[in-house]
């Protein structure tokens, strides 16, 4: 089946081709490494790590990259705050970006390219369009002259008077055109700095990925994805920096994700409602994070909540009890792909919900299968997981494991257990119902079977 993908370029769904049969190329842009990532940094790592699971089961080569960006006012800031080097912040967040993601079950990308490893890539483009016309050097900056290119524009739909109105821009003396970009501007004598043509800088951001996606994917790639909110201005100009420079279509398909609120309010550092990846670890599972970005379509909005948080917990509860009901059922089959509901679903623009809903019609037919459909069944609700991300975990150890720090243990639990066993064969129910109740108090619930009783946390 083919896969369709929504380009926001073109406003609309897409069948997607490789522009080399076989071999995809996909960049998305990566954090800027100065704080820990907040769980609004992590929807489009979740998003994009469905569409790279994807691609890998129908293409020979899929290369992913996603950048660090490691030199930004925010980083001098923070450094500065802190009384810290430049390398102990960038150095210090990169390895909690990379911990923080692998939690939620992100696979790494194939590449990861630091801006501050590419600096002469980034120079050698800068003069590129300067030699080309659509750059100029003014007092120490390299500019971007938007006016120099005809469909400066296009992604967002908007025109040049539009978008100064909707944006926060620069007035400065130095620009021809309040609407021109910066692609390389003065280092400060302390600050982060290199060599160029036009004296001791640093690039501006919109350079970096420009450069970078060309040095190591080529000039046009497939897929160039992140959130709504890059869409202008860092995509604009990064197409604008590129097509001017080289040619070509620079990127074949663009994808955005929409906003994730917080309890119903946009996310911002005004309201004081960033939650980070970290903070919420330490309360829910990286998988539960995961699930709760993947119940909505990527490119509908969001509304991050405990309630949203306690329903996949709960959701991802009732699957793994499924699957620990079939525990000892032995899987002896390959799946084939094509023609399940699941991945048709993640064909059509990554539709999530729908592969979920499919995994829970897999759940169902499991609850009722015979003990000879029962071994198809799970593996096809394994491979729904795999490409989602989700269910790799043993079912008992998910069911009965903790993230709470003050949890009754597994241990003690399993005593309980036995003291209710045995108050029930010494027919003193009174004791049995205590015990009962005093797990549930717990938040563990029991599962009495002809088998015996099995439990796990509520």
């Amino acid at each position: 089946m083919p896969l369709r993908l929504y380009n926001t370029l073109g406003g609309a769904k897409e069948v997607f081709e490789p522009l080399v049969p076989d071999a995809v190329t996909m960049y998305v842009c990566g954090p800027t490494v100065y704080n820990l990532a907040h769980i609004g940094n992590a929807r489009p790592v979740v998003v994009f790590d469905v569409l790279f699971r994807l691609l890998q089961t129908q293409y020979g080569t899929v290369t992913y990259a996603r950048n660090i960006t490691d030199v930004d006012d925010k980083i001098i800031a923070a450094a500065k705050q802190g009384d810290r080097s430049i390398e102990s912040v960038t150095e210090e967040y990169t390895a909690k970006y990379r911990e923080d993601m692998a939690a939620l079950n992100a696979l790494p990308p194939t590449l990861e390219p630091h801006a501050t490893h590419h600096i002469d890539a980034m120079i050698e483009l800068t003069l590129t369009l300067i030699e080309k016309g659509h750059a100029y050097e003014s007092d120490g900056h390299v500019l971007f002259a938007v006016e120099s290119m005809e469909d400066y524009g296009k992604l967002s739909g908007r025109s040049l008077d539009d978008m100064l109105a909707g944006a926060r821009v620069e007035v400065a003396d130095y620009k021809r055109y309040p609407g021109d970009f910066v692609l390389w501007k003065p280092a400060a004598a302390a600050d982060p700095g290199w060599d160029s043509p036009w004296g001791r800088g640093r690039p501006g951001w919109h350079l970096e990925c420009s450069a970078m996606i060309r040095a190591l994917l080529g000039e046009t790639i497939d897929i160039h994805g992140g959130g709504r909110d890059l869409i202008f201005p860092h995509h604009e100009n990064e197409i604008a920096q590129s097509r001017c420079a080289h040619g070509g279509d620079y990127v074949r398909y663009w994808m955005h994700n929409a906003y994730l609120d917080i309890d119903g309010e946009k996310m911002s550092k005004s309201l004081d409602n960033f939650r980070t990846v970290r903070d919420l670890l330490q309360s829910y599972r990286g998988e539960v994070l995961r699930f709760a970005l993947l119940s909505a379509h990527y490119r509908s909005p969001l509304n991050f909540s405990a309630e949203l948080l306690d329903q996949a917990q709960s959701t991802l509860d009732s699957l793994y009890s499924t699957l620990r009901s079939v525990e000892d059922v032995a899987l002896d089959m390959d799946v084939s792909l094509d023609g399940e509901p699941f991945y048709a679903a993640l064909n059509d623009d990554l539709n999530t919900p729908e592969a979920i809903a499919a995994i829970h019609a897999l759940s169902h037919q499991l609850h009722k299968a015979t003990e000879d459909e029962k071994p198809g069944l799970k593996a096809r609700m394994l491979a729904a997981g795999n490409l989602l991300g989700i269910l790799g975990e043993d079912p008992q150890e998910w069911l009965q494991g903790t993230t709470a720090d003050d949890a009754i243990g597994a241990e003690q639990i399993e005593e309980l257990i036995q003291a209710r066993q045995d108050a029930k064969a010494a027919r003193d129910f009174a004791r049995a119902d205590e015990i009962r109740d005093q797990l549930i108090d717990s938040g563990v619930v029991l599962e009495d079977s002809r088998e015996g009783t099995t439990w796990k946390r509520g």
